[in-house]
């Protein structure tokens, strides 16, 4: 088989998107390769949102799985594809439907909100969805339910829990990438870089984000750092998110909080799996029409509130 080089790669992944009338999302924390040749570039429901808007009838999501599934859920006329659907999130695979019908169970007056990072089944059985972005709204919206269940990230949530003054009942899930972040790290750069301002992702231990000048969503990190008069930053998230920051601001300088930092799933699309997705039109996400239109309630409460 002939080897085909990356520049070639390129140039036959831009003819096939056209050919298959395709549109290319990668995610914030995707390789450099795979940002260089999508359409769009965000977070997790900023792209899907993006999916239900563009006249594409092929979806390519780089990304994890329930990614796909949400953007599924949100266009469900168009084909959405994955270069690699072994691609998962563990912090998603830590909560299932089974375990939340049992919590609401325990606690039949809770109103349940959770993660967008939770599957399809998991969205189905929620109230409302809420991103890390906007999880302080939607829990502060709610001033009237004495109890809120919040799944599956116990960080994200009390970092809420400690926004809103909301006592939780919060399910034991975290992101094992994020977790890898420790003071330690964030005080060894600071160390070396004293000037630069710290942001960090909600999903970090609660020391972490105590030390922070901002706790922030990857899309919110974009912004952030795009706005600020700062020169520096030191960035507490999956390490691919730099990438993106350092091509959207070129006069400034950014540090990974640690090279620990890495989501071994966000990393399993390259540009060969994309060619072949298109090649082949595979692997599709596919939301059941029930499940479907259950967990488009919950979304669509979310964006009631905001």
């Amino acid at each position: 088989m002939k080897r085909i080089f990356k520049d070639e790669l390129v140039i036959k992944i831009r003819e096939l998107k056209k050919k298959r009338d395709a549109v290319i999302l990668a995610h914030n924390y995707q390789l450099p390769e795979v940002q260089e040749v999508a359409d769009y570039r965000g977070d997790s429901l900023e792209l899907s949102r993006i999916a239900s808007k563009v006249e594409s009838k092929v979806i390519v999501f780089c990304g994890v799985y329930f990614m796909a599934e949400t953007a599924s859920i949100l266009c469900p006329d168009k084909l959405v594809i994955m270069p690699d659907a072994a691609a998962g999130c563990p912090m998603a695979n830590m909560i299932t439907a089974a375990d939340l019908r049992a919590l609401k169970k325990s606690h039949p007056k809770a109103v349940a909100v959770g993660y967008v990072n939770t599957s399809a089944e998991v969205k189905a059985e929620l109230d409302y969805c809420c991103t890390s972005t906007n999880a302080v709204a939607v829990v502060n919206a709610l001033k009237g339910r004495e109890e809120i269940i919040f799944v599956p990230d116990k960080y994200l949530a009390d970092y809420v829990s400690r926004k809103t003054g909301r006592k939780l009942i919060i399910w034991n899930g975290f992101c094992p990438t994020h977790i890898k972040v420790l003071p330690e790290d964030i005080q060894r750069e600071k160390n070396f870089h004293p000037k630069a301002k710290v942001m960090v992702h909600p999903e970090c231990l609660p020391q972490v984000v105590a030390m922070a000048d901002a706790v922030l969503s990857t899309s919110q990190m974009g912004k952030y750092a795009l706005e600020s008069s700062a020169k520096e930053f030191i960035v507490g998230t999956e390490v691919g998110l730099v990438y993106r920051l350092k091509l959207d601001n070129p006069g400034k300088e950014f540090y990974p909080a640690s090279e620990r930092a890495v989501c071994p799933n966000m990393k399993r699309t390259t540009q060969e799996k994309i060619l072949w997705a298109l090649e082949e039109l595979k692997e599709e996400v596919r939301v059941s029409d029930d499940i479907r239109r259950k967990a488009r309630a919950a979304l669509d409460r979310m964006l009631e509130i905001v």
